[in-house]
C-alpha cells in the first residue's frame, strides 16, 4: 500500500509542469469563444446561478406582483363591465319610457289642438282627457270605462270624442270612472248627417258590424267617401262633430230610406285617451233625437 501511495505522488510530480500551460491554454480559448460570442448561452447560465439570492427573491416577488396587479385589474375589469352593462340595461329601460311618454305627448297634443279647435265647447275646466282604464271582449257591443267619473263632474249622456272623431257617449257613472257607450253599439242612436250633400240620418250600431246610417231621404244624392257629421238634432250631441266615413250605400227603389255602411274615424281597438265634453251650444231648432228624421221636414244643416 505503501508502495502504491509513493506511485501516486510520483506521478503527480511528473504532471506538475503540464498544469500551467494547459490552465493558460484553457484560457486562452475560452477567451476565444467568447470574443466568438459562442460562450453568451453558457454566460446566461452561469449568470443565473450565480445570482445572489437577494436578486432571485426581488425578481420572483415582482413577478407575484404582476400577477396579482394583472388579476386585480380583470377583476376590476370585470366589474366595470358588469357596471357598463347595467347601465345599458337601464337606459334602454328609460329609452323607452321616454318613447311611451312621447307617444303620450303626442296624443295629449293632438286632443289639446281639438279642444282649441272648439272654443264653445266646455271640457270640465277647459278640456277633461280621460285615460281608458278598462274594455269589453268586443269593441261593437261592450262600453269602454275611463277613469272619470262623478266625482270628476261627468254626468250620463255626455259626448264622448277624441281629436280623430266621435267616440259615444257616457252610459253609465259611477264615483271614479265612467261607461261610455260606443256609436258601435247596437243601444246607439246618434243623429247625424253628410257633410257634402247635408242628407240628414240616424247612426246606429250593429252586432258585430260597422255602423249604418239609416232614414237617409231617397232624393239626395250620396256616395262611398262622403264624411258623416252629427248633425246636433236632439240636443244629445254637439254639431259638427265627425263620426265616420260612408263604405257602401244600400238603395233600394221598393224602400222609402237610403241606408249607408259607416266606417267610424275613431280606431276603437287602440284608443287610449279621450275627452268628456261637458257642456254646448245646442241648436235652437234642433228636435228630440227620439223622432224619426223625415227629409221634407228636416232643416238643412
Amino acid at each position: 500500500m505503501r508502495r502504491t501511495f509513493q506511485i501516486r505522488i510520483m506521478q503527480r510530480s511528473r504532471l506538475r509542469p503540464l498544469i500551467l500551460p494547459l490552465v493558460m491554454l484553457g484560457a486562452i480559448a475560452i477567451i476565444g469563444l467568447d470574443l466568438a460570442g459562442y460562450m453568451d448561452p453558457a454566460n446566461d447560465i452561469i449568470h443565473t446561478a450565480l445570482k445572489p439570492p437577494a436578486i432571485l427573491f426581488t425578481e420572483a416577488k415582482g413577478m407575484v406582483a404582476s400577477g396579482v396587479d394583472a388579476m386585480r385589474e380583470m377583476r376590476t375589469l370585470r366589474e366595470r363591465n358588469a357596471e357598463l352593462e347595467d347601465l345599458a340595461n337601464r337606459l334602454t329601460v328609460e329609452n323607452l319610457r321616454l318613447a311611451e311618454v312621447e307617444t303620450e305627448n303626442e296624443q295629449l297634443r293632438s286632443l289639446l289642438n281639438f279642444a282649441q279647435t272648439v272654443p264653445a265647447f266646455s271640457f270640465r275646466g277647459g278640456q277633461i282627457i280621460a285615460r281608458v282604464i278598462g274594455g269589453g271582449a268586443s269593441p261593437f257591443t261592450h262600453p269602454i270605462q275611463i277613469d272619470l267619473g262623478e266625482q270628476h263632474g261627468v254626468k250620463q249622456g255626455m259626448p264622448v270624442v277624441t281629436d280623430r272623431g266621435l267616440v259615444g257617449r257616457i252610459f253609465h257613472v259611477y264615483p271614479r270612472s265612467s261607461d261610455i257607450m260606443l256609436i258601435t253599439d247596437p243601444r246607439s242612436s246618434v243623429n247625424v248627417m253628410t257633410q257634402g250633400s247635408r242628407a240628414p240620418g240616424i247612426l246606429r250600431g250593429r252586432v258585430g258590424q260597422l255602423p249604418v246610417m239609416e232614414l237617409i231621404p231617397p232624393e239626395i244624392e250620396i256616395s262611398v267617401g262622403d264624411i258623416i257629421i252629427t248633425s246636433g238634432l236632439g240636443g244629445h250631441f254637439p254639431k259638427g262633430l265627425v263620426a265616420g266615413q260612408i263604405v257602401d250605400v244600400e238603395k233600394n227603389d221598393n224602400l222609402m230610406f237610403q241606408t249607408a255602411v259607416i266606417q267610424p274615424t275613431v280606431d276603437f281597438d287602440r284608443i287610449e285617451l279621450v275627452l268628456v265634453i261637458t257642456s254646448f251650444p245646442i241648436e235652437m231648432e234642433s228636435q228630440p233625437e227620439t223622432e224619426p228624421i223625415s227629409a221634407p221636414e228636416a232643416p238643412s244643416q
